[in-house]
């Protein structure tokens, strides 16, 4: 299911291979995010040309529009959204934590209105696993509650317990219902959840692993705290988790988080920055971020960079500069497509420089280019 092909002697960075029902997966990968089945603005075909090798959906979203009648209808989300490789959702907790105005979390779950129409909703363990069945995705991701930053300890402890024990409950109804789901190889991965508190972390890693999942996430992460509690809670948790097992850091990250979090042991990443980004002229490169509204690329008829998706060396900074700024779609797809191919490229390298003892300097060359979080743009 998941082999280790290769260590980093001068960090816990990993190159592995994750076998799923639609494909095998290379790792580090970043997982493009197509929360409600689509990733922006891209053609399948496109992320293919990519080498996309699995993308992310939502439960939530994909719940609520176009619900899950119309996706059993069609044969389940890889049919519907026309993508034969493997595809992760997430449980629909983060999205419930961010989205829902009004809501009451309780040990059965969590009722709140959505955000399309305010309708009232409840979505817990056991129906959160019920969805991504239905969806047939490779990866399910188990129902957690995702804690806020800043928390206290109390309450970051009342929220890692439950999640815990939902972990219990959606593994429980794996088991129940696997006969009827033909559910048998889908992968579920739980969700370390404590906050920024090193014992909350531990605990909460050491009880999933006790619980034998196939792979595991450490969650709650970019919800506000500082990037250096983000990279110590990695540093935390990754020796606790199995060696032979995939490690997924969910919502991130930039460039050099993806490094700095490679390093320190995490495999998987997903990150809606290279399209959102992109839907406001900002385009990645190895020599930094450029921002395609700026004057200074009018006349400048040189691709984005020569490294660029092969879509898009045919155009040039000036011309997508013109697109971007006369809000005409074209310029937003290109952007994006290259974006994506920065991001790509990002772990191939990553996976490369593993497998050739060359990972310090990989890790330097990115972290100079990108030498703080505050250099991201929000959007």
């Amino acid at each position: 299911m998941f082999d280790l092909l290769a260590t980093d002697p001068n960090s816990s960075a990993r190159r592995g291979r994750l076998t799923t029902p639609h494909g095998v997966i290379e790792t580090p990968v970043f997982m493009p995010v197509g929360t409600q089945g689509t990733v922006k603005a891209m053609h399948p075909d496109e992320l293919r040309s990519l080498n996309s090798q699995i993308i992310l959906g939502n439960t939530y979203h994909l719940w609520v529009r176009p619900g899950m009648d119309i996706i059993r209808e069609a044969g389940g989300l890889h049919s519907f959204m026309n993508w034969d490789r493997p595809i992760l959702t997430d449980s629909g907790g983060f999205q419930v934590f961010s989205l829902a105005k009004l809501r009451k979390i309780k040990e059965e779950g969590c009722y709140f209105q959505n955000h399309v129409d305010g309708t009232p909703m409840f979505l817990g363990p056991e129906t959160a696993m019920e969805i991504q069945a239905t969806l047939g995705s490779d990866i399910a991701m188990l129902f957690d509650e995702c804690t806020p930053w800043p928390c206290t300890h109390d309450e970051a402890k009342k929220s890692m317990e439950l999640t815990l024990r939902w972990a219990q409950r959606c593994r429980e109804w794996v088991d129940q219902n696997r006969p009827q789901t033909g559910g048998g190889a889908q992968l579920h991965f739980p969700i370390v959840q404590g906050s920024t508190y090193q014992d909350l972390r531990e605990r909460c890693a050491r009880e999933l692993v006790a619980m034998d999942f196939p792979g595991y996430a450490v969650g709650g992460l970019s919800v506000g705290e500082p990037e250096e509690d983000m990279m110590r809670i990695a540093e935390w948790t990754c020796p606790i988790l199995p060696e032979n097992k995939p490690r997924y850091a969910m919502g991130l990250g930039t460039p050099p988080q993806i490094v700095e979090l490679i390093a320190r042991g995490i495999d998987m990443f997903d990150c809606v920055i290279p399209t959102r980004l992109a839907r406001n002229g900002t385009a990645f490169t190895h020599e930094g971020l450029m921002n395609l509204r700026n004057a200074q690329y009018a006349k400048d008829f040189r691709p984005i960079a020569e490294d660029t998706h092969p879509m898009c060396l045919g155009f040039s900074r000036a011309y997508i500069r013109h697109l971007v700024n006369t809000q005409e779609v074209l310029g937003l797809r290109l952007i994006s497509l290259h974006n994506l191919h920065f991001y790509a490229s990002l772990t191939s390298r990553a996976r490369l420089a593993i497998e050739q003892g060359c990972f310090a300097e990989f890790r330097a060359e990115v972290i100079s280019r990108y030498k703080s979080r505050s250099e991201i743009p929000e959007s």
